[in-house]
């Protein structure tokens, strides 16, 4: 038996966060104001393997501009969890977040598929009573988007 990621194909296995190569270091500062990554994953860190992101929000994020709205050339899924075991359909706060333009208040735990070339973003956490836990999932080897505002 193997004991986490040793062995022959532990080399699968994250267990350390390996921060993500696409963000600045002011970005990152600015992300830690209101989350703690956890795991991240691309083909950088595993190759072969497509993106992910893990994080616990556990703050409001900030008031400045954070990741403006943008596409990608693949699909994307956002996942926002609540953290209370007997009431994990609450979110535990509130996560604002633009879908082609539309605005969306979220305050129920969600899962959101964003079809490839769909715009998205920008989003606002606010209102946190409890860590709220986030997940990204591009299907493509490395994280890229599009801009289309600033």
């Amino acid at each position: 038996m193997c004991m986490n990621n040793e062995g022959i194909y532990g080399k699968y296995i994250v267990q350390e966060l390996h921060e993500p190569g696409h963000v600045t270091e002011a970005a990152k500062e600015m992300y830690n104001k209101f989350a703690r990554r956890i795991l991240y994953m691309d083909t950088n860190v595993v190759p072969g393997a497509f993106q992910m992101n893990t994080s616990w929000y556990f703050n409001s994020s900030p008031d400045e501009p954070g990741h403006g709205e943008h596409t990608h050339d693949f699909p994307e899924m956002l996942g926002f969890y609540g953290s209370d075991p007997d009431n994990p359909d609450d979110l535990g706060g509130e996560v604002e977040i633009y879908i082609e333009g539309e605005r969306h208040l979220l305050t129920k735990t969600s899962m959101i598929y964003v079809p490839e070339g769909m715009k998205h973003l920008p989003m606002k956490i606010s209102n946190v009573r409890r860590p709220i836990f986030h997940f990204s999932i591009c299907m493509n080897p490395v994280y890229i988007d599009n801009l289309t505002a600033e």
